[in-house]
């Protein structure tokens, strides 16, 4: 049997991040508990503090299809290289020029969003079509693919 995965960030900022990670993929945060107009108005009525507020926070795909994201604050920064990554499909369907291209505007747009550009892979073929990868505003790498 088949499971439901949700991709877990640790970072600083969850809100900020789930944020990032909503314009990158298409997606939205996730809409507060039934009853409540914004998760502030709701946080407010669990009697969570202030200082609390921003501890988790997560987006959604708005078709349903995708995996939910999920941000949880920590007290350490990240130190290493990811061990695992996403890679963003960016150029579904388009090959060499084209695609870098396509994965080029994308590159740019994610950084007008606060990510980091980190290297460029140019296209190998038969097996390497070509990526870019990123950090997200946090550092957290992924590739444009």
């Amino acid at each position: 049997m088949a499971r439901d995965v949700q991709i877990t960030f640790d970072c600083a900022d969850p809100a900020g991040l789930a944020t990032f990670w909503a314009e990158a993929l298409g997606y939205r945060v996730q809409d507060p508990p039934e009853g409540f107009e914004s998760w502030e108005q709701a946080l407010e009525a669990m009697g969570v503090p202030p200082e609390s507020r921003n501890d988790a926070s997560a987006v959604v795909d708005p078709e349903g299809s995708g995996p939910r994201l999920f941000f949880q604050r920590v007290p350490e920064r990240k130190q290493a290289k990811n061990r695992v990554h996403l890679d963003v499909r960016a150029a579904p369907g388009l090959e060499r020029d084209a695609r870098m291209a396509a994965l080029e505007a994308e590159a740019e747009r994610l950084v007008s969003h606060g990510a980091t550009r980190l290297r460029r892979y140019e296209p190998a073929p038969p097996l390497g079509a070509g990526h870019i990868v990123m950090a997200d505003p946090e550092g957290n790498e992924f590739c444009l693919d």
